[in-house]
């Protein structure tokens, strides 16, 4: 039996009903944080997110060479990357914004990589400057385009090259990643070739490993003994064939978390326990040295760790239908029901025990039909002015967030210990239209 992990619970751990009959998490009375911050409102909570990264870390220890990189896409802001750097983790950077985060909160930049499908000439020149130490190249004109760069800066760049397993995990179709027809990597026929332009022509480029990522929200674990069984026979295959002795493999991340209750995702010791025993036995099968061991969690790091608090406005009744409640926010803060039907749980902080008989589906304030968070849910008999707290929007919320109909991007808190520190401010109207430029001949005189 494995021992249980922060991402399989559906609210923060120390979520829980205070002295005023109010949801309190990190010590903090939410009903109070949109009285004193507004909503919508993102909430992180520390001791939450610190001890996902400490089950990562447990759950991984019998593995020596282990390197844990948080994948930013999921939350990148300098205030969680200084609680990651903190537990020791370095981080999957997809961008320049994301390099730029990460090395002004202190990163080690030598345990960054830098990934993606298509980076631009000025994204790799910046993660050459600021010292990224892996980029894991994703196609032949990155191959060429990143040799140049790093020749003219006179450099050797450390690289993996990412590929395509053909292995396709049970999720939704949008986020999978490493099945055959996706956008994503060299194709298992195309490495060959790739692994000879490095050795040949591109002598800039430094080869370590392989890197390879199945999907996201992952319920199974068979598909990371599929995957590590790949990469090392990969690995096995070039040494024969290119006496190129490999000593890395990142696997990505993708393990997934509790959205709703009838979720029940593996721990993280369960999924350590596949991948390393996979791992063990691929090296002690193919004859090959140990690899150092990069994993890419993202979502489960710090989706349980987030709430987003909405205040309840209007309501609708439809003759012989549903009945609507209207939230402050919607499909600008939190795009997943729409992109992705993906389901949540919630709670109206201010009646936390009272008995759930209303059936209501939660719609956003944004002009579409299909802005919905979640539907036919079950809450006390919601009123104008309570507080919905939707669980588990750590991850993918706030780094999706727009600002359609130019509605102003949430504030974001960190509370631990009864103290909440705002950690991403609330944009103003007038941020809404910082970027905007009338050309003269356009200005009323």
């Amino acid at each position: 039996m494995y021992k249980n992990s922060t991402n399989q619970l559906l609210k923060p751990v120390t979520a829980k009903v205070n002295d005023s009959g109010n949801l309190e998490i990190g010590g903090c009375d939410t009903v109070e944080l949109v009285e004193k911050y507004g909503s919508p409102l993102y909430v992180m909570d520390e001791v939450t997110l610190r001890n996902v990264c400490r089950d990562y870390k447990d759950a991984f220890s019998k593995y020596p060479k282990v390197n844990m990189m948080f994948a930013s896409k999921a939350l990148s802001t300098m205030a969680i990357s200084s609680i990651l750097i903190s537990e020791g983790f370095g981080f999957d950077v997809v961008s320049a914004g994301e390099i730029y985060t990460v090395y002004k909160a202190g990163a080690d930049m030598n345990k960054v990589l830098f990934n993606g499908n298509n980076k631009s000439f000025d994204e790799l020149s910046l993660a050459i400057e600021l010292g990224v130490g892996r980029i894991s190249v994703d196609n032949f004109f990155e191959l060429s385009l990143l040799n140049e760069i790093a020749k003219s800066h006179n450099k050797t760049v450390d690289i993996l090259l990412r590929i395509t397993p053909g292995i396709e995990c049970h999720t939704h179709e949008y986020i999978q990643t490493g099945h055959l027809d996706s956008k994503f990597g060299f194709d298992l026929t195309q490495i060959d070739e790739a692994v000879e332009l490095i050795l040949s022509e591109y002598t800039n480029l430094k080869l370590h490993g392989l890197h390879a990522h199945i999907g996201s929200q992952i319920f199974e674990t068979k598909v990371y003994h599929d995957e590590i069984e790949i990469l090392v026979r990969e690995i096995k295959r070039l040494d024969d064939k290119f006496a190129l002795k490999l000593d890395e493999i990142n696997i990505g991340g993708g393990l997934g978390v509790k959205y709703t209750e009838k979720d029940v995702p593996p721990s993280a010791f369960e999924i350590a326990d596949v991948i390393l025993e996979s791992l063990n036995s691929a090296i002690a099968k193919y004859e090959i040295e140990a690899p150092a061991l990069f994993i890419e969690p993202g979502r489960s790091i710090v989706s349980t760790a987030g709430v987003t608090l909405y205040t309840i406005g209007s309501s609708k009744q439809v003759p012989k239908g549903k009945k609507y409640i209207a939230v402050d926010g919607g499909m600008a803060d939190n795009p997943r029901p729409s992109m992705y039907q993906a389901e949540y749980s919630a709670v109206i902080a201010n009646k936390p025990e009272q008995n759930p008989d209303t059936k209501v589906t939660v719609a956003g304030r944004f002009c579409e039909s299909g802005d919905i968070l979640i539907s036919d849910i079950l809450l006390p008999e919601p009123d104008e002015g309570d507080i919905l707290c939707v669980f588990n929007t750590g991850a993918y919320n706030y780094s999706m967030a727009s600002n359609y109909n130019r509605v102003q991007k949430c504030a974001m808190v960190l509370v631990n210990n009864s103290q909440s520190d705002i950690i991403i401010n609330r944009e103003t109207l007038d941020d809404i239209i910082s970027h905007d430029v009338i050309p003269d001949r356009l200005k009323i005189k």
